[in-house]
């Protein structure tokens, strides 16, 4: 393993194994000079005394707000027996401060402050957290810029109450352990597997053929149907910010007001359906990116990823805010109302759904069946046994994926709800570099799911050479999944624009979830010179190797 990659894996295994929280209101801290300290503090989410990684004594950490145009200094303390290290995702800045160990610098040891210092050169949502395993215990915190000339007023007014809300997943198991058996067992957490009995029920609803053609089928991907999150709610317990279920977290907006939410996605391995039952959600901003305003019932949120969403409190009454787990295993809530102690009715988790084929054939599927990939077919030969170009580090190789962007993703199809898909986020004004990409760099999100190796090209971190970029050179990567999972890709350092399926610019994102069978392709201008990660964000696909350096020079 060359010094990177020991450098990454020390990184990624050297964070606290023991977890995480205590359900306290995290605080604000604004100005230019900040202070912050790591420390396991007592928690305990599920009944179990535990602890957990905070930062200044609280899980999440203080939101800290920021000025565009301010030079920051943040001294970062470890008060841990470990080192750790703080990443500031999504910010724009020098290399030497983006805080990632065995990249850019080798982290923060025991005992040791180490001061972060850069100008801020953005505005909008973002966040903080521990790029070690630290993350799933609780190393993480928002961000807010405000931009220089002042607030930002969105189309239908200033926002009268404005709220940070961080979702995040927690385990009363070590971090190395969870990774552990997924390494054992792939389907470790998946209780939802297929049983004999759902076998009985698809031979009489669509004849014995056609069920074993349906087995056949997923038993050639080495994957099954329900394979939507490697760790569910048989360990998670899902937090929204820092506060269980039970706790009910509460914002408060009285009838009439302007709300703006400012929603972070810190869960380590899982994605979040997100609606407010009864209250239309304006998608106002991604990644801290100003976007045209969009209406929708329902988002998805992805690790990595940040959404602010605007809306009028309808009433005097009280509603839930419901993020339920892409798997539909469990569910993080909170409430806004016009006092504290009020709650609202519950909705109930929707129904576990199998993945379509379309999730593993892509646009084959489509052109097959004609009604989007929903209906049941044979695998073709040739997708089946495409996996051998990689080799044993992977399942299978999409031949046809699909390029849409207004698929909403597994579990969201065919909904009575307005769905949010990326095909609806447009960044307000123009290309923010219209030069014609001057090259082009391809890659395949690959994946052994039984063995619990992802990687990239079939090639795991430890084995890759760095992806290198000509200083200020516009590039275009096209990320092709060739997996039945969703990966939200994360390059540091640099935007990621995302094209439409004709190559025109999109929106502009700092983390890109692509979908199981997809192809996207984003530009990129390497304007930011130093050594960079580009890794998956579900932070045990990280682990296993789904991970590049990016080197500008």
């Amino acid at each position: 393993m060359h010094s990177l990659a020991m450098g990454t894996a020390l990184a990624i295994f050297g964070g606290p194994l023991l977890a995480s929280d205590r359900s306290a209101s995290h605080g604000e801290l604004a100005g230019t000079e900040f202070d912050l300290e790591i420390d396991k503090i007592p928690v305990n989410y599920s009944g179990k005394a535990r602890f957990a990684t905070a930062v200044n004594g609280t899980v999440p950490g203080p939101l800290l707000r920021l000025r565009e145009g301010d030079v920051v200094t943040i001294r970062v303390t470890n008060r841990l027996d470990e080192m750790t290290s703080i990443h500031w995702h999504g910010l724009i800045l020098p290399a030497e401060m983006d805080g990632v160990p065995g990249i850019s610098f080798a982290g923060i040891a025991p005992g040791e402050t180490f001061t972060y210092r850069f100008e801020v050169r953005q505005q909008g949502t973002y966040w903080y957290h521990a790029h070690t395993l630290a993350e799933q215990t609780g190393l993480f915190g928002a961000i807010v810029i405000d931009p220089r000339e002042g607030k930002r007023v969105s189309a239908a007014g200033p926002a009268l109450r404005d709220y940070a809300v961080v979702l995040s997943d927690w385990t009363d198991e070590p971090p190395l352990q969870v990774f552990l058996n997924l390494k054992k067992m792939s389907s470790y957490y998946n209780f939802a597997q297929p049983t004999a009995g759902d076998f009985l029920k698809d031979a009489k609803q669509l004849g014995l053929p056609q069920a074993l053609k349906r087995r056949r089928m997923w038993n050639a991907a080495r994957m099954n149907p329900t394979d939507y999150s490697d760790v569910s709610a048989t360990t998670y317990t899902y937090l929204m910010n820092g506060t269980t279920p039970g706790g009910n977290w509460t914002a408060l907006a009285q009838a009439g007001d302007r709300v703006r939410l400012r929603f972070v996605g810190a869960g380590t391995a899982s994605f979040f359906d997100v609606r407010i039952p009864g209250v239309p959600l304006t998608i106002v901003s991604t990644d801290g990116q100003p976007v045209r305003p969009v209406t929708v019932d329902e988002f998805r949120i992805g690790p990595g990823e940040t959404y602010d969403v605007e809306f009028t409190m309808p009433d005097e009454r009280a509603y839930t805010i419901f993020a339920q787990s892409m798997d539909r295993t469990g569910y993080a809530r909170g409430t806004i109302a016009p006092r504290p102690g009020m709650a609202a009715d519950m909705p109930e988790l929707d129904p576990r759904p199998w993945l379509d084929p379309i999730d593993m054939m892509g646009a084959m599927a489509v052109m097959e069946t004609g009604n989007g990939g929903h209906g049941l077919m044979e695998m073709p030969s040739k997708a089946r046994h495409a996996r051998t170009e990689y080799g044993a580090n992977t399942d299978m190789r999409v031949d046809y994926p699909r390029v849409n962007l207004d698929d909403p993703g597994p579990g969201l199809r065919d909904r009575s709800r307005r769905v949010l898909t990326y095909a609806d986020l447009r960044t307000v004004g123009q290309d923010p570099d219209p030069r014609t990409p001057e090259r082009d760099i391809e890659l395949h999100l690959t994946g052994n799911m039984e063995r619990f190796i992802w990687s990239l090209d079939g090639i795991k971190l430890n084995d890759s050479k760095p992806l290198r970029f000509r200083p200020n050179e516009r590039l275009r990567i096209t990320l092709v999944n060739d997996t039945m999972m969703v990966h939200p890709m994360h390059l540091h350092g640099m935007w990621s624009d995302l094209e439409t399926p004709e190559g025109e610019f999109q929106v502009r994102k700092h983390t890109l979830a692509v979908q199981p069978a997809q192809r996207i392709s984003f530009r990129v201008t390497a304007d930011a010179m130093g050594r960079w990660a580009f890794h998956c964000h579900l932070l045990y696909h990280m682990a296993a190797g789904m991970f590049r350096e990016v080197v500008v020079a």
